[in-house]
């Protein structure tokens, strides 16, 4: 979320609003093939109180992957649910990524403002310290004669 209350009637990808027949005709499946992907875990769609199965646009979309890798190259099914799994797993390593990049980015900003507040802080008549290099050279300092009027 980002922070604004959503409208609990609009509707959004994940929103489970289809019944299996729809489901079935939408991703072009037979329903006994939805079911047995439910109970394989490929495809999880949310129950109604009654335990019916609703499906979203998102679930028939992964409906419609499922049945190209196993139809179009011939993936079996268990190969099928670890794609899932491993697509489900990079998904959600990216959006922490991009979590850990917004803190990093904010902690940044923190920093340069409180490294400009301690060099807002220096007090000008300081004159910065600067080594001497060291010389074997001798200096010979003589007073001035002061002059008797």
């Amino acid at each position: 979320m980002d922070g604004r209350r959503r409208n609990p009637y609009e509707l959004t990808e994940e929103t489970p609003v289809y019944v299996i027949s729809v489901a079935a005709q939408l991703s072009g499946l037979h329903p006994q093939t939805l079911r047995q992907y439910d109970r394989l875990g490929l495809v999880s769609p949310d129950r109604t109180a009654g335990r019916g199965r609703r499906y979203s646009a998102r679930d028939i979309e992964l409906l419609r992957q499922v049945q190209a890798l196993s139809q179009d190259e011939g993936i079996n099914l268990a190969g099928i649910k670890r794609i899932i799994e491993l697509e489900n797993q990079v998904a959600a390593l990216q959006s922490r990524v991009a979590e850990m990049q917004a803190a990093l980015d904010g902690a940044a900003a923190a920093m340069q403002q409180r490294e400009a507040a301690v060099h807002a802080s220096y007090r000008r008549d300081l004159v910065p310290y600067q080594e001497v290099q060291q010389t074997s050279a001798l200096v010979v300092w003589r007073p001035k004669r002061q002059q008797n009027d």
